[in-house]
């Protein structure tokens, strides 16, 4: 089976097209090699909570992902939103995802104590905030990939395996 995925950017700069998206490619590279999954939908939009929510609900209501990945936002600074965003729009949480990513960035550095990514489900989809940083991507979706396809399948109602 093939994952359908949701990839949103939350970055000012990006979204004024001042910055390339480098932490979409690297996530965009896992989720076809690693997950075996598709994206679906590809946004890039400010940090403004309003314009991330709009873009969730579109990508789990309308295009009916299996998983969205965000990237951005996570951080502490005042136009970080993401996590607020998220926590509008999902209808329960799934904070294993983002303990476990947090976990394997503290080995690292103390300093991804300061990411708030949430992760979460949304009817159907499940949702997770990642760092806007390709290695943070990288670190991040390495220590939870093997639980995905689970995961997903569980959100999808099939039970604890993934179907081959």
């Amino acid at each position: 089976m093939r994952w359908k995925v949701g990839l949103l950017t939350a970055s000012d700069l990006g979204s004024r097209g001042e910055r390339e998206d480098t932490s979409a490619q690297v996530i965009r590279e896992l989720v076809e090699e690693e997950l075996q999954g598709d994206i679906i939908e590809y946004r890039i939009v400010p940090d403004e909570t309003d314009e991330i929510m709009a873009a969730l609900i579109e990508m789990t209501d309308y295009y009916k992902a299996d998983l969205v990945l965000t990237t951005g936002g996570v951080g502490m600074g005042l136009r970080d939103v993401t996590p607020e965003a998220t926590l509008k729009v999902v209808d329960r949480l799934a904070p294993g995802f983002s303990e476990a990513m947090r976990t394997a960035m503290m080995q690292r550095s103390g300093y991804w104590m300061l990411n708030r990514g949430v992760s979460g489900i949304r009817e159907r989809t499940l949702i997770l905030n990642l760092p806007g940083t390709p290695k943070g991507v990288l670190e991040c979706l390495a220590a939870v990939m093997d639980q995905l396809p689970a995961a997903l399948s569980q959100v999808k109602g099939r039970g604890w395996e993934p179907e081959e």
